[in-house]
């Protein structure tokens, strides 16, 4: 028998703390519900599961933000459904004031009306915002601008003002000749290529020839340029009746110019394109007179101007005036319009090229995805809404004719206010179709994040229960351990 090391009692010691070690750990894995509380319980297990933790709050996350947009999209189509409303009150009053049984007095009061729903218009669009984000103002929709501008012969294309003896032009003096790109509706973010093959013409009246005298008219009389009458005087000079003329151009939109050396008069439509023409009635002499034919027989004159051609990513645009669109389905640059600047000249035959670039920098970017890539992010981009941007802003019904050319705007605004309106209920299905499949996910991952962390609470009991056990009997069986010693004492009586 040894008494200086005691091997049983050891032993028994070291099973016994063996047994409060892991009924403590046992302990702290059911009180938590965790099965790692330390990173010492399962490295591994911990690191996966952490990044499983990070993806789950970023999912949660994503779910929020998409609510918040749908809120900004919700917040903004209200917005747009007032501004319908108005424009269909704006074209009832239209239809009202093509009516030829109101008065000027009548139209005068119907104009007063569509001039305050306009004004209404204009601050709905800049005062309706989310968080203080201004939505219909322009400044959440997608940017536009017209970048390197090239031709293969400067000397054929020219820009009223330039120095007519230059041989090329700059960079900028060429940009400057495009002075508008917008995005329509349906145009993506890209560079398009534009090439404008021919610039918009104002509509002109004058014999082409060389009269023998100034401007004049016989006798008093009166002429009619686009419906409006203009009384002359025999006494009138050639600059009197110049003065008449342009004196009226607010109504008639047209300008009348000394061609000088007794070449009479040049008629010109202040606007270009084809939509803007000149229609000069009165008697023949009058109208030979004054320089506008070299017959004996017409009474009345009439001139169109032309509209702009080119192409827009090898696709033929509309030429509306100096404006080019290009409407075509499915197509990215779908609805991009390009304004060309009036002092442009382009010589037949000739083509001017440029770029037309869209950005989207100023787009509502939402973040509906746990991680940072294009794929889990969603851009909105919501238009201009303002009566500008509408073509509402200068609708006039004080007339029946202009009443009526009214309704076509108002037509197409309202076209452009509910595309905008569709386009923004598919973002919010997509949203919510967004929010369902990110919910679905963070379910998913969340399940497979608690197979790791989570602790088994029956299986942990059982493992209490039998460490409680193992414990109280090392501790009894150290007790015995202690006693076998005494023995020796027997041996020394």
């Amino acid at each position: 028998m040894r008494i200086n090391h005691n091997i049983a009692a050891l032993n028994t010691y070291r099973q016994l703390n063996a047994a409060n070690n892991a009924q403590q750990k046992s302990m702290e894995k059911l009180s938590s519900g965790l099965r790692i509380n330390s990173a010492a319980d399962d490295a591994a297990g911990l690191t996966i599961s952490e990044k499983m933790r990070g993806q789950i709050r970023g999912l949660d996350q994503a779910q929020s933000n998409a609510q918040d947009g749908i809120s900004l999209i919700q917040t903004a189509e209200g917005a747009l459904n007032e501004t319908q409303n108005i424009l269909q009150r704006m074209r009832e009053l239209a239809v009202q004031a093509s009516n030829d049984t109101n008065t000027a007095d009548d139209r005068a009061e119907i104009q007063k009306e569509i001039d305050q729903l306009t004004l209404e218009i204009d601050r709905i669009g800049e005062s309706t915002e989310f968080n203080t984000k201004k939505l219909l103002n322009g400044q959440a929709g997608i940017t536009s601008s017209a970048q390197t501008a090239t031709v293969a012969d400067v000397t054929d294309i020219t820009i009223k003002g330039t120095n007519p003896a230059a041989t090329t032009l700059t960079a900028e003096e060429l940009n400057a000749a495009i002075s508008k790109v917008d995005a329509g509706t349906k145009t993506e973010a890209g560079v398009y290529e534009v090439v404008v093959t021919a610039n918009a013409t104002a509509a002109t009246l004058d014999d082409g020839g060389v009269s023998a005298a100034d401007a004049s008219v016989s006798s008093d009389t009166t002429i009619t340029i686009n419906g409006v009458n203009i009384s002359l005087k025999a006494t009138d000079t050639e600059q009197d009746i110049i003065d008449k003329i342009n004196n009226a151009s607010e109504k008639t939109g047209v300008i009348a110019i000394d061609q000088g050396s007794g070449a009479g008069l040049k008629l010109t439509q202040k606007e270009v394109g084809s939509s803007k023409s000149i229609s000069v009635t009165g008697a023949n002499a009058d109208l030979q007179s004054l320089g506008l034919t070299d017959s004996t027989t017409a009474t009345a004159l009439s001139s169109n101007g032309t509209d702009a051609t080119g192409t827009i990513n090898g696709s033929a645009a509309t030429g509306i005036g100096n404006t080019l669109i290009l409407n075509k389905s499915g197509d990215a640059a779908d609805g991009i319009s390009v304004k060309i600047s009036d002092d442009l000249v382009v010589s037949a035959g000739k083509s001017l090229t440029f770029n037309a670039v869209i950005d989207n920098t100023n787009v509502v970017d939402l973040q509906i995805g746990a991680n940072n890539s294009a794929e889990q992010s969603l851009s909105i981009d919501i238009r201009d809404m303002r009566a500008k941007a509408l073509g509402v802003d200068s609708i006039n019904v004080t007339s029946a004719t202009t009443a009526k050319n009214a309704i076509d705007t108002i037509d197409e605004a309202i076209k452009a206010v509910s595309s905008e309106r569709s386009k923004l209920g598919a973002y919010q299905n997509r949203l919510e179709h967004t929010i369902n499949n990110l919910g679905t996910s963070s379910e998913n991952l969340t399940a497979a994040e608690s197979r790791i962390r989570d602790v088994d609470m029956a299986k942990e009991m059982m493992e209490q229960t039998k460490n409680s056990i193992l414990a109280q009997a090392a501790q009894a069986m150290l007790a015995q351990a202690n006693q076998q010693p005494q023995g020796v004492l027997q041996l020394l009586r």
